[in-house]
């Protein structure tokens, strides 16, 4: 079995991304992760750029990583400078890392405007550079910027470019396609016209302006490509770099080469979110087999099938990358979906139970009145329980009332009073909020904290409104969705009204009743609560 080197370059690259920021601590963190999945190169920065990079590279050895390599990544030497004396080539010496990755140019357009010398002068940086790293026992990579574009000018100055590299002694030769321009088949025609005139290792770093980043990149490991390049989530500069969560289980499980192992495979969705929350970005749901819709369902025929062999809609096992197979729920459900739900629920019902034909019906007429239950998967479980008289009323209210008020330029002040009976104990409780919402909240768990210790936990962690019929103006139907969690497990909620008090409410009441249930139970929540 072939084996694939993966160098990351999150920590360099993909912190150029918009929005993307890494405290020191950050990318120690990540890295600290990254070698637990088992990449082999960890790119933690360009020590001439910033301060911030060389306390990455001092304080790295305390983590004492067990398998990756770290490399430090800067520039050829700068053509004023002797390589002894060239600040950049220094602090890649003084980051003391093991690997140091150095780009130089290949296009000839770069070496002519952009640093204003003759195409024979740069092979002689690129030969000074890579030749004076690895005088110093440095494992040296050299990254060829830009060289689809270069070769595409100039083909044999281009390879002449790689060659100097190559007999200055660089280990790994990667080919850049940094403006992220070039189609597969180039790449394809490229690699092979390059593999030979070389015998050093070939690598692929390439970005994502095309939408063609990771097919790039596995074109070229099909092609003779032993080093792939690219970044978490495929962060990185403009439209961002090759993504290893897509090229990892392609190579793995679609190549049949090994980089990770299969066992670490399965850590791959963890990592892809835990990078998303230390980027503080978004995870993307429809991200390739890490994302949460990457294995999800919602046509009925789709589900009927994948219940049958879930070869039929799934190209791989979503366990395999530690990921999950989802059903929706919504109006194109059909039985099969309420069936799958309804087993994921320990509930026992068969496709002839009239109950199943209940659920769907009572569905689409939900969803026709603007519910949306894809992402309020708590909701949907509480009205099935409702629909096959499985469900216990924890609370009963009797009537809530919210006032809002605001004095000249002060901020404005909600307060929420709400009365309702648990189990015949009747409870009247006031509670204040920045807004109406956040006050109906506050009242709603006072009241009940001291019948249901539990709901302490909980948290809301996500509050989304979407107005259904815009024409309607301040009359229109509006859609609220919940998000909740006690730390453990998160939970969606829904509610909908013409009345965006009465759409939180419906939302708070489910949020609330769907950990009850989970903690108490259907059966024994008397006896529960009688404790």
């Amino acid at each position: 079995m072939n084996e694939i080197q993966i160098y990351d370059t999150t920590l360099r690259d993909g912190s150029q991304g918009e929005d993307i920021s890494f405290s020191v601590e950050d990318k120690l963190h990540i890295a600290k992760k990254l070698d637990e999945l088992g990449i082999d190169y960890i790119e933690g920065g360009w020590p001439g750029s910033n301060f911030k990079d060389m306390a990455f590279f001092r304080r790295v050895p305390e983590l004492s990583l067990r398998h990756a390599k770290v490399a430090a990544f800067g520039s050829t030497r700068h053509p004023k400078n002797q390589v002894e004396a060239d600040p950049n080539i220094q602090a890649l010496v003084e980051a003391k890392t093991p690997v140091v990755t150095i780009f130089g140019k290949s296009w000839d357009l770069h070496v002519k405007v952009a640093l204003g010398i003759s195409l024979d002068e740069n092979l002689l940086l690129i030969r000074d550079s890579v030749a004076y790293l690895k005088s110093l026992g440095r494992e040296v990579i050299y990254d060829a910027e830009h060289f689809f574009d270069g070769f595409r000018a100039d083909p044999e100055y281009a390879r002449a470019t790689l060659k100097e590299a190559e007999e200055a002694g660089a280990d790994a030769i990667v080919l850049c396609d940094t403006n992220g321009g070039t189609l597969t088949e180039d790449i394809r025609d490229r690699f092979l016209a390059v593999a030979r005139h070389l015998k050093t290792a070939l690598g692929i770093h390439t970005h994502n302006d095309s939408d063609m980043a990771v097919a790039n990149a596995i074109v070229a490991i099909q092609h003779g490509a032993i080093h792939v390049q690219g970044t978490i989530n495929g962060y990185g500069e403009r439209c961002g770099n090759a993504n290893l969560c897509s090229i990892i289980p392609n190579v793995e499980l679609k190549l049949g080469m090994r980089c990770l192992g299969k066992e670490k495979l399965k850590d791959l969705t963890d990592l892809s979110r835990y990078v998303s929350e230390i980027s503080n970005m978004h995870h993307r749901q429809d991200f390739p087999f890490v994302g949460k819709s990457a294995f999800a369902h919602k046509g009925g025929i789709h589900v009927s099938a994948v219940m049958k062999d879930p070869a039929a809609y799934e190209h791989i096992n979503p366990e395999a990358v530690g990921n999950e197979r989802r059903v929706l729920i919504s109006e194109l459900s059909g039985k099969s979906n309420v069936l799958y739900k309804a087993e994921r629920m320990g509930l026992d019902i068969n496709k002839s139970s009239p109950s199943a034909q209940i659920v769907v019906n009572k569905l689409k007429e939900m969803e026709h009145y603007g519910y949306q239950f894809e992402g309020a998967e708590a909701s949907f479980e509480m009205l099935f329980n409702k629909l096959i008289n499985q469900h216990r009323e924890f609370f009963e209210l009797d009537g809530f009332r919210v006032i809002t008020e605001k004095k000249g330029n002060n901020e404005s002040l909600s307060e929420a009073v709400i009365k309702l009976k648990v189990d015949g104990t009747e409870e009247h409780t006031a509670a204040e909020g920045v807004g109406p919402v956040s006050a109906l909240d506050r009242a709603l768990r006072k009241s009940l904290i001291t019948f249901f210790p539990c709901i302490k936990d909980i948290r809301l962690t996500d509050y989304k409104v979407r107005v259904l019929n815009a024409k309607g103006g301040t009359d229109a139907k509006v859609r609220v969705l919940i998000e909740s969690s006690d730390g453990h497990e998160t939970w969606g909620t829904v509610g909908v009204s013409e009345n965006l008090i009465e759409a939180s409410w419906l939302a708070l009441v489910d949020s609330i009743s769907y950990k009850l249930k989970k903690e108490l139970g259907y059966r024994n929540s008397q006896a529960q609560l009688a404790k």
